[in-house]
């Protein structure tokens, strides 16, 4: 006769073997790794080892206190629920218009003074496309 092994201890098994086996073949694929590799995953596999073994004691004692799990299908979120998860959202389109509207006025005020800068020279614009006058700016300098 076998005794009656609780699905979660069952799935935990499953788990860990599953976990061996992968270790395993990891194991096998290592040996051509360089050393330098061989021990980053070691300390890897350590940490990922302490980190397993800490969180299953912890995730136990929670589901435990929780106590059955409540039925979140038949529920409606609230109008203030609600109104809380729209609200980022529109935080963040008001402040992607707020940039776009930023980014024209600077590229407007910049192309104003290009402007003014080239119909207050002594130069009309036609000399600036003149290619004679390019490489007499070059030689210039």
């Amino acid at each position: 006769m076998t005794p009656h092994i609780a699905p979660a201890a069952s799935l935990r098994l499953a788990q860990d073997r599953f976990g061996r086996r992968l270790a395993a073949r990891l194991d096998a694929g290592a040996a051509e790794l360089p050393r330098d590799i061989t021990e980053r995953l070691r300390a890897a596999r350590a940490q990922a080892v302490t980190r397993r073994k800490i969180a299953v004691p912890q995730a136990a004692g929670a589901l435990a206190a929780a106590g059955p799990s409540p039925d979140l299908g038949n529920s409606r979120p609230s109008l203030w629920a609600r109104i809380a998860a729209v609200l980022p959202l529109l935080a963040l389109a008001a402040g992607l218009i707020a940039i776009h509207v930023l980014q024209n006025e600077r590229r407007a005020r910049e192309l104003a003074e290009v402007d003014a800068a080239l119909l207050t020279d002594d130069l009309p614009p036609s000399a600036y496309t003149d290619p004679g006058f390019v490489q007499f700016l070059k030689n210039d300098q």
